[in-house]
């Protein structure tokens, strides 16, 4: 397991430097695993009160002794200690990591990272990206600052033609994996080995939200950048907006500069957020793996009902890149993995992979509409990654923004479904679907209004 490099000293963790939230290295290194880190890693027990979980500082602005001689901290949009606290946490939860940057939102992060390659650059996308990374490049950066995207299939492309997408200012790949909402899978490693022979050498930013720090490593992967809508599984409760990137030891250059827009752009959290998503990483590992064994079990209903075209869940054995999927979990993730199987392994096969799933239900919108109004105990509604169970229709909700025939090109069609599967019990939530597909054929069987008035 990659040591994720922590500063171990409160008073100077990230604190505030020249007008800046300066970085800096620890002494030591963390060898702890992973739900260790989640609890322990930037919340040390508060050495003035010794409150074991931190206190939240909610002031804007901290005393100075003398002109510049402060503890660490001036003005809290450039260093706030629930910021600074929870930065430490995410650099060591998502391995291979050394700086960690939290932001206002996913969108902000997002904002952040493509302003930081200045004008007239140019990128190259997956294609299936998430609605709203697909509205800032083309309605925002490319108009405001000229930026040009290539999106492209980076599951299924040939290396010539990725090679091909090339040009003198391609500065960054943006990677998505799986993707959002048909949950493709890309070799991270194959990508990041183009990446590095190209004469631009463009950084590779892999978007981290649906697999989060538990189930997949970039860093260690080869990724420069990994960025989390940590609004989603790092939080894990539905009751905070906020985005993150991690950096590794040797983008040190980049990450100061990400913290220098993070500062003069000021889309920061607030203090009160940074605390609740920090006590919320702290049972990332357990939520996670939660996540994964009922979206297995969800997966495998959904498999096995007539009223089902299609089952995206890349640890179902069937999926035809299990094996990637297998090959990409974070080294803590495989040993969850290989234990479930050798505990809970049956003739399906398969494993846990996150608890995202989409599903091509057989008809159309009505039947999609049907089983979304129908679930009692999946949610109808927006974003993922919560302990409760969520519905969504792709095509008329998250994805909106995408004109309608780069939709179909994806495969976003009035019949898929995404899931955001919870950690109730795996029982109930395998009935829910269950029962919500048995309505949506029913409606599938009934003649429309249209239909009825022509007989």
């Amino acid at each position: 397991m990659t040591p994720a490099v922590l500063s171990t000293d409160p008073s100077s963790s990230n604190g505030h430097v020249n007008g800046l939230n300066g970085i800096h290295h620890s002494k030591k290194a963390s060898l702890d695993g992973f739900g260790t880190r989640a609890i322990h890693a930037g919340s040390e027990a508060n050495e003035e009160t010794g409150a074991v979980i931190p206190p939240i500082s909610l002031s804007t602005t901290y005393k100075q002794h003398g002109i510049g001689n402060h503890k660490g901290f001036e003005y809290s949009r450039s260093g706030n200690p629930n910021r600074n606290a929870f930065e430490t946490t995410l650099a060591a939860l998502e391995s291979g990591g050394a700086y960690a940057l939290a932001f206002a939102s996913g969108s902000a992060t997002t904002a952040t990272v493509l302003q930081s390659l200045g004008p007239d650059a140019h990128i190259i996308s997956v294609n299936d990206v998430y609605g709203g990374t697909f509205r800032y490049m083309k309605r925002v950066a490319t108009e405001n600052q000229g930026l040009e995207t290539t999106f492209l299939d980076l599951e299924n492309a040939d290396d010539d033609t990725i090679r091909a997408a090339f040009r003198p200012n391609t500065k960054l790949i943006w990677i998505e994996s799986p993707t959002n909402p048909t949950l493709r899978l890309i070799d991270i490693p194959r990508i990041v080995a183009l990446a590095r022979a190209a004469p631009s050498d463009p950084l590779v930013l892999v978007d981290n939200t649906f697999l989060s720090p538990f189930y997949s490593s970039p860093l260690l992967q080869g990724a420069d950048v990994v960025m989390h809508s940590l609004t989603k599984y790092v939080n894990g409760h539905s009751d905070v907006v906020m985005g993150a990137l991690v950096l590794p030891a040797h983008r040190a250059a980049f990450a100061d500069k990400l913290r220098f827009l993070q500062n003069a752009i000021g889309s920061v959290p607030s203090a009160y957020d940074c605390w609740l998503a920090q006590r919320g990483a702290k049972t990332l590992h357990l939520r996670m793996k939660a996540h994964g064994t009922n979206a297995l079990a969800v997966a495998r209903a959904l498999q096995a009902s007539p009223h089902v075209d299609e089952v995206i869940y890349p640890g179902l054995a069937a999926h035809p890149r299990n094996d990637l999927a297998y090959r990409s979990l974070a080294p803590h993730a495989r040993a969850f993995v290989d234990r479930f199987v050798q505990e809970r392994g049956d003739a399906a096969g398969g494993f846990p992979y996150g608890g995202m799933i989409s599903f091509r239900i057989r008809g159309g919108a009505r039947e999609a509409e049907a089983f979304l109004t129908a679930t009692r105990l999946f949610t109808l509604a927006e974003s993922l990654g919560g302990v409760e169970s969520l519905a969504e229709h792709p095509a008329q909700m998250t994805h909106g923004s995408i004109p309608p025939e780069e939709r179909a090109l994806l495969g976003i069609g009035d019949n898929l479904i995404r899931l955001s599967v919870g950690v109730e019990e795996e029982e109930d939530l395998v009935a829910d679907v269950e029962q919500a597909l048995e309505a949506a054929a029913a409606v599938s069987s009934t003649p429309t209004s249209s239909a009825s008035s022509s007989v």
